[in-house]
């Protein structure tokens, strides 16, 4: 089993050295889906959960989730645009678990123009990603999982295709209350081009670490992304400010806290250090960089919902439902 993980983790990290910087495409698979782990940052990679929207952050950790769960979610982003997903997970043997999953991020209808500017009608722009995903536990400890994609953009007359993949992997330590979780997203690019040039998807590796307390009903969560991309032009604030290494490290990390008021509920916080620093505007992030949530659980029932700030012109907000069948 210890070569199998080591194995896995070698080919993420074999896999993320050779990722592209720069330019990329599909850029709505950074826009969270799962509403607990907006609600602790934006990307928790590391909370053990019967929450199939977290295999979204970590496909590793489909594995804690229950056999025939079905799933739907909606998000409002900026003005008329909205994010759909859903997803369905069935249980393969003792130690196995698959899932698919389907998001649709809508930026609704355009006025199309000539170059003189005079108008010619109407046309829609989204963008959709379809993925499968395998999971598996290795043992009581240790779990592993790949996620497949296929991204469709459609933007008017123009459209691209792009495949990706996403690696995963848990450990857990139930005694100690300890979860370690590594991810790489993204990994793959575009087949079919909306320009001459192919873009690579927004890669990101993250590492994060959640701590349950015995004696308290509260869980601390860390993590660190985007681990590949240290260069200091890649993070920038809306003012265009520079900013020394140690600001660019930090704004690798977000923050979370969940406050269990009982075995049903769930209340979290977090703080996104990189949100903060890129909506900041005349030296205000006007709350951008927080985030805060809730749920609930009734019966084979559970709900999800999680207020953030992922661009400067709105808020947005999060619902997650859940029903095991």
């Amino acid at each position: 089993m210890k070569k199998t993980v080591a194995i896995f983790c070698v080919l993420m990290f074999s896999l993320a050295s050779i990722a592209q910087e720069g330019n990329s495409a599909y850029e709505f698979l950074k826009i969270p889906t799962s509403a607990h782990s907006a609600a602790l940052g934006g990307n928790n990679v590391s909370i053990i959960e019967d929450d199939i929207t977290l295999m979204f952050s970590n496909p590793a950790l489909l594995t804690n989730v229950a056999d025939k769960t079905l799933n739907f979610n909606y998000m409002s982003y900026i003005s008329s645009t909205s994010k759909l997903s859903a997803g369905f997970a069935k249980q393969v043997g003792e130690r196995g678990t698959w899932a698919i999953g389907a998001q649709v991020l809508n930026y609704g209808d355009f006025t199309e123009t000539s170059p003189e500017g005079e108008e010619s009608g109407t046309f829609s722009a989204s963008d959709i990603g379809l993925q499968g995903t395998y999971a598996y536990l290795f043992n009581d400890r240790w779990s592993g999982a790949v996620t497949g994609k296929i991204l469709l953009s459609n933007y008017g007359d123009f459209s691209s295709i792009g495949l990706g993949v996403d690696l995963g992997i848990n450990y857990f330590d139930e005694d100690r209350g300890l979860s370690l979780g590594l991810v790489a997203q993204n990994l793959g690019g575009q087949v079919d081009a909306l320009q001459e040039e192919s873009e690579s998807l927004p890669f990101n590796l993250a590492f994060g670490i959640s701590k349950d307390f015995a004696n308290a009903p509260i869980r601390v969560s860390l993590t660190f992304s985007d681990l590949t991309h240290w260069s200091k032009d890649y993070f920038y604030n809306s003012s265009g400010e520079e900013q020394s290494f140690g600001k660019r490290f930090v704004n690798h990390i977000s923050l979370g806290a969940d406050i269990f008021p009982s075995s049903s509920t769930w209340i979290a916080v977090g703080y996104n250090f990189r949100r903060a620093y890129e909506m900041k505007v005349n030296d205000s992030s006007h709350w951008a960089g927080f985030s805060l949530g809730g749920g609930l659980a009734i019966k084979k029932f559970k709900i999800g919902v999680a207020y953030g700030k992922y661009h400067i012109a709105a808020s947005s907000v999060i619902v997650n439902a859940s029903f095991s069948l």
